[in-house]
């Protein structure tokens, strides 16, 4: 039981709370939808995300069929965050209290957003608990735009801004890949301080390779503005020129037997059933959970 959450659709394969113990011995995981969109600045209804992901979720089988494997994870669906609509602070707030309980309780959180900003709160919940350290974690940011302003329209926390907030965490790495996106003044930061980006002119293969070498933690954003808008068009910040789904699929594939500590899907604004970007997101985290 989790304060600051209610009870919507579940995401597919999921478990009931009386089958979900810790003495099993399947990987742990929880899901988390952030329904807020407050500082989004072009195209909004990310808040609607958590629902249309998980109802995309029952599009898809148990069995995945380019990996012959079975899902053997176990998933609870923990619901949505009652988030304040207009308020960053205070949805932030419960967001921290409620992945803090997550981790506390030895599960890997997945969040479903929501507009980027939300993974801030999600990884200030890391920053302030005993469970992991900030200075240990490598931040794989998958992303048409770098989000790595100091303000954005006089706003310190952004969608725009998310990654450069993050940065004040001082995780171990950030990398960025699908980049297309970014200001001059982004780009130099970037360069300044030592940040990692691949566009999405890249090689797939050498992004690939970079996330094998990843030594240690990592905690992985997926802004699904990182496919190209033919694949996701209802997203915050549609950009062109970007991957295609058989891309995001090798770079999540590419986390087989890492530490991951996190997973997260944002910008989903989808706002009908069959929505493209929500298909699409849900695969991807269903993709994740295969690699467990």
């Amino acid at each position: 039981m989790y304060l600051h959450t209610e009870n919507p659709l579940k995401f597919a394969f999921s478990q009931a709370e009386p089958d979900y113990s810790p003495l099993n011995d399947k990987p742990l995981f929880g899901i988390l939808g952030v329904p807020f969109d407050s500082t989004t600045t072009y195209q909004p209804g990310a808040r609607y995300g958590p629902l249309f992901v998980r109802e995309a979720s029952y599009n898809f089988e148990r069995h995945n069929l380019f990996l012959d494997k079975t899902l053997n994870v176990t998933v609870q669906d923990i619901g949505n965050l009652e988030s304040v609509p207009g308020n960053f602070q205070k949805t932030c707030t419960n967001l921290e209290s409620v992945v803090s309980s997550i981790l506390e309780d030895n599960i890997t959180p997945i969040t479903i957003g929501g507009e980027h900003s939300i993974t801030y709160g999600v990884l200030k919940s890391y920053d302030t608990t005993v469970t992991h350290n900030m200075q240990d974690i490598t931040i794989l940011h998958l992303d048409a735009h770098m989000d790595l302003r100091d303000d954005y329209m006089g706003e310190k926390y952004s969608h725009a801004t998310v990654m450069r907030r993050i940065h004040d965490l001082e995780p171990r790495n950030i990398i960025q890949m699908g980049i297309r996106s970014a200001s001059q003044e982004e780009r130099d930061f970037a360069r300044d301080n030592g940040i990692d980006y691949h566009t999405a002119q890249d090689n797939i293969s050498g992004m690939e390779k970079t996330i094998n070498q990843i030594k240690g933690p990592i905690y992985v954003t997926v802004d699904i503005d990182v496919l190209d808008p033919a694949y996701a068009p209802t997203v915050g910040t549609p950009t062109p020129g970007g991957l295609n789904p058989r891309d995001l699929e090798k770079l999540i594939f590419a986390l087989e037997g890492k530490k991951v500590i996190g997973f997260d899907v944002v910008e989903v604004s989808s706002n009908s059933i069959g929505d493209t970007t929500s298909i699409n997101a849900a695969k991807t985290i269903l993709d994740f959970l295969f690699m467990q």
